[in-house]
């Protein structure tokens, strides 16, 4: 069995002290009626706290902005009803002795609608939607790209949504800027074809996440956590690339690196996959190297299945001890400081604490029912 002593080493991140390394992920379950959690959501996050994560990430929360998610079932950021559900959220995450950050999430052109004939998200000019340059995958131009207003408005709208997490009580902020959505549509080369400051070179792809970053310290100050979450995969498309090299990586991250950023959270579909050619090393290795920010790894953490493969199929993703020794492996060596436990940790909210103790055996697999065994109560499900 693998040494998981390092995993519970305290860990400084901003103005927070950790208790340990693992991390509850921002996962979006689509379980808020009208944007707004109830009592049971607060009580999930909460019972992950519980169970040992030292930090929990909500999951994505559409900020106030004209377009920035159509889904009703999704966190909104915004509206009485939602805010304060998610004040009872940060307040009972404390109370069961984690920390909790929101994440700020503009989806761009990725909208709820999705166009099975094609593969890919459908355009809904009714909602105003923006993006970088119109661009939606495969490669279809249906708008036009963001004039500079149109950026200032979204900068404001994360830097509103930074300040709001502070006063309903939350410890810092995550940014959601991979998965193809609206910030990551700025990273990607595929989807951003402008040519002024914010589009051509890797650092002015990496421009408007920077700016957003500064916007949300100038309004909360330093010391609040600031992290960014990134990802090569998009949800339209598993093998995109926001960098081919190191040296791209560094260049694309260097703006966001001098705005602010506390942490980079690397969201891969396998935390054990390399992504350059001559390496072992996954995302968060990359991007700590080519940084020197610390950096949270993500995906498949504890499961013998990848997202795909139990979500999209419905299989069972049962426990990975192969899969434990590797994260150690890269853990240890200092490839990343953080571990993201996702599925694993929704299907057993005791993960962290089992896996301090030694206790794998008892570790429950997850299976995709799990989601709704315990979030909704008897009497709806």
């Amino acid at each position: 069995m693998p040494d998981f002593s390092p995993l519970y080493a305290p860990f400084r991140l901003g103005n927070v002290t950790l208790k340990n390394r693992i991390v509850m992920p921002a996962m979006g379950l689509a379980i808020c009626g009208d944007g707004a959690p109830s009592r049971e959501v607060a009580e999930y996050y909460a019972r992950r706290a519980k169970g040992g994560a030292g930090l929990v990430m909500t999951e994505g929360v559409y900020i106030d902005h004209s377009s920035s998610g159509d889904n009703p079932m999704l966190g909104r950021f915004h509206g009485e009803a939602a805010l304060e559900g998610w004040r009872r959220v940060a307040s009972e995450v404390r109370a069961a002795g984690g920390f909790c950050f929101p994440e700020l999430w503009h989806v761009g052109l990725v909208y709820s609608s999705f166009d099975m004939a094609v593969g890919a998200p459908r355009y809904r000019p009714e909602l105003g939607q923006v993006s970088p340059s119109g661009y939606i995958e495969p490669g279809k131009k249906v708008c036009e790209g963001m004039t500079q207003a149109q950026i200032d408005e979204v900068i404001d709208a994360y830097g509103r949504g930074a300040e709001t997490a502070m006063e309903l009580g939350f410890d810092g902020v995550e940014i959601h800027g991979g998965h193809g959505y609206l910030i990551d549509q700025f990273l990607w080369p595929e989807l951003n074809k402008r040519t002024d400051r914010y589009g051509g070179s890797p650092e002015r792809r990496g421009q408007l996440a920077a700016e957003v970053i500064a916007e949300m310290r100038r309004r909360v100050g330093q010391g609040v956590p600031i992290v960014l979450r990134i990802s090569h995969w998009k949800m339209v498309n598993y093998k995109a690339r926001i960098a081919e090299t190191p040296q791209e990586l560094e260049s694309l991250l260097r703006p966001i690196v001098d705005a602010g950023v506390d942490l980079f959270d690397c969201s891969e579909r396998r935390f054990w996959e390399p992504i350059f050619d001559g390496s072992d090393m996954n995302l968060a290795g990359w991007t700590k190297k080519v940084t020197g920010k610390p950096s949270m790894t993500i995906g498949s953490i504890g499961l013998d299945n990848d997202m795909q493969s139990s979500l999209m199929e419905g299989v069972e993703a049962g426990r990975s001890l192969g899969n434990l020794t590797r994260l150690m492996e890269m853990f240890t060596r200092g490839d990343f400081d953080l571990v993201g436990v996702g599925r694993a940790m929704i299907a057993e909210p005791d993960w962290a604490k089992l896996v301090q103790a030694g206790r794998l055996d008892e570790l429950k697999p997850f299976k995709p029912s799990i989601i709704s065994d315990v979030l909704l109560p008897a009497s709806r499900r």
